[in-house]
């Protein structure tokens, strides 16, 4: 049964998306260019955070520091994985399908991994379904709401659809919290955040047009990593 803090969360990301569309479509090419480097650049600011906040987080000691080794191999394998099952060409084609948007996947992917891919995420939604607290995401959404006006105002019908990841992903969460709440200890959340935040580099890498790099297809590494975490911690 979905809580309803998830709910309002993908309610939220809906409004905003729906907000960004209609704001968007009187945005001149230029104020578009200007929007997408300002993003770029608080992506790359993120996507350090995230990645590197672990590392130099005083109060963390090994293992509770990110393994750059397993994040690597867990890219690897998840990006030929990607790459096999061309997971980012397969969000272009539904794009096509529904409305032949190119920005479909960028925004889907990009938005996606903003809004599910971090501690804020993991542990409001195992708390939830460990205690029954719901503010951490009930704040959460609030910040969606706003990040996913401005995303959709530049990836349009992408980010929209996101809410539907947000749902599935969150929803899963709470649910099985009593099995994932693994993931709140400090070996797992450290590298999923790390990883997170390296694929949210990439988007700002993209973003600000240095390298076209499919993030879409490095999305199984996050699946990937909680099991290179605990085949590592058993050997």
């Amino acid at each position: 049964m979905l809580h309803y803090a998830t709910i309002v969360n993908t309610i939220a990301v809906i409004i905003g998306s729906l907000f960004g569309i209609w704001m968007g479509k009187g945005l001149s090419e230029k104020m578009r260019k200007m929007m997408f480097t300002s993003i770029g650049l608080v992506s790359l600011a993120i996507g350090m955070s995230m990645t590197l906040k672990p590392l130099l987080d005083e109060n963390l000691s090994y293992p509770g520091k990110p393994d750059f080794l397993l994040i690597l191999l867990s890219l690897l394998f998840g990006g030929l994985i990607g790459e096999y099952f061309e997971i980012e060409n397969s969000l272009e084609n539904l794009a096509k399908k529904v409305g032949g948007e190119g920005n479909f996947a960028k925004g889907f992917v990009t938005a996606s991994l903003l809004f599910t891919i971090g501690p804020m995420t993991i542990i409001g939604c195992l708390n939830i379904g460990l205690q029954g607290d719901a503010n951490l995401i009930l704040v959460k959404s609030f910040m969606d709401m706003i990040s996913s006006s401005i995303l959709a105002s530049l990836y349009g019908m992408g980010v929209l659809f996101s809410a539907v990841w947000v749902l599935l992903f969150q929803g899963l969460l709470v649910s099985f919290a009593n099995s994932l709440r693994f993931l709140a200890e400090p070996i797992y959340l450290a590298d999923l955040t790390s990883l997170g935040g390296l694929l949210v580099l990439a988007i700002g890498i993209r973003l600000l047009e240095i390298k076209d790099i499919k993030v879409g297809n490095f999305l199984p590494a996050l699946v990937i990593i909680p099991m290179v975490d605990y085949i590592y911690s058993i050997i």
